[in-house]
């Protein structure tokens, strides 16, 4: 070993030692005590390495702590983690504020309140567009569940509101939603069209609760002929089979007030030829 080397040793293995002995206050000797060789020795070799090694160098010889690397390096995730928690509480809140404004749009266009749906849904044009510049950013958001159903809801209030008043049907390019989203909120279309059929027999307007009869059974026509969807588009097919028992339930009704209203006019022709006959 070379002396260099030996004194590199040396130096490693007294440091820890000495700087925490020259940091402690030296301990009062009692009258007529002499030091003992050790004491000396050590005293010496503290006076000769102090004297040759400055006081940085000796404290850069301790043994760097490895765990002040991985604290920082969790700190800094637990930060990045604490801030996308914060977008995906906001996100979530905007979901539900969009999901909630396109079933207000429904029930309003419903009741023939078609500005106020067309302001809600306006509204929620907003919040969609807001979500989609987030998602660029963090995309993670746009794969929960809520915001799908959130786009699936908002296709339905924009499909029934445009068929209702423009008797057409929109795209989904227009509304900015995806296709298995738009498929799924077409289906739901089904059940407000029977809800129209059935305000309209309510008023004995038979004839137009038949028309809209013939609509849920077009989309549900067009529905069932797309046979890839059903593997492409999870849930469709419950709610295929969802939007035919509503189909056949409300062909019945429809079939009923057809059936009444047919009595009826028999009833009123049959006692108009009694009052005639009676009068002769």
């Amino acid at each position: 070993m070379r002396p260099n080397d030996l004194g590199c040793l040396l130096l490693h293995a007294t440091t820890p030692f000495l700087l925490e002995n020259s940091t402690r206050r030296p301990r009062k000797m009692e009258r007529n005590q002499t030091p003992t060789r050790g004491a000396r020795l050590t005293s010496s070799i503290s006076e000769n390495i102090i004297k040759y090694f400055p006081h940085h160098i000796l404290h850069q010889t301790r043994m760097p702590n490895k765990l002040n690397n991985l604290k920082q390096i969790l700190d800094t995730i637990r930060k990045e983690l604490r801030e996308k928690d914060k977008i995906h509480e906001k996100a979530q809140k905007e979901m539900r504020t969009m999901q909630s404004y396109s079933k207000q749009a429904i029930l309003l266009i419903h009741q023939k309140r078609i500005k106020e749906a067309e302001t809600l849904l306006k509204k929620a044009h907003k919040i969609h567009t807001k979500l989609n510049h987030t998602s660029t950013t963090h995309p993670d958001i746009i794969y929960s569940g809520l915001y799908s159903a959130a786009l699936q809801e908002n296709s339905e209030a924009n499909i029934f509101l445009t068929l209702t008043q423009e008797n057409q049907f929109i795209t989904p390019e227009k509304i900015n939603v995806p296709p298995t989203d738009y498929i799924l909120g077409l289906a739901d279309v089904i059940g407000e069209y029977r809800r129209l059929a059935l305000d309209a027999l309510r008023v004995g307007d038979a004839e137009k609760g038949e028309k809209h009869l013939q609509t849920m059974d077009e989309m549900y026509t067009e529905l069932m002929a797309m046979d890839e969807s059903y593997m492409l588009v999870p849930g469709l097919r419950r709610k295929c089979d969802v939007a035919r028992k509503i189909i056949e339930i409300t062909r019945g009704d429809i079939t009923q007030e057809i059936r009444r209203n047919a009595l009826e006019k028999h009833l009123r022709k049959f006692e108009t030829m009694q009052k005639k006959k009676n009068q002769t």
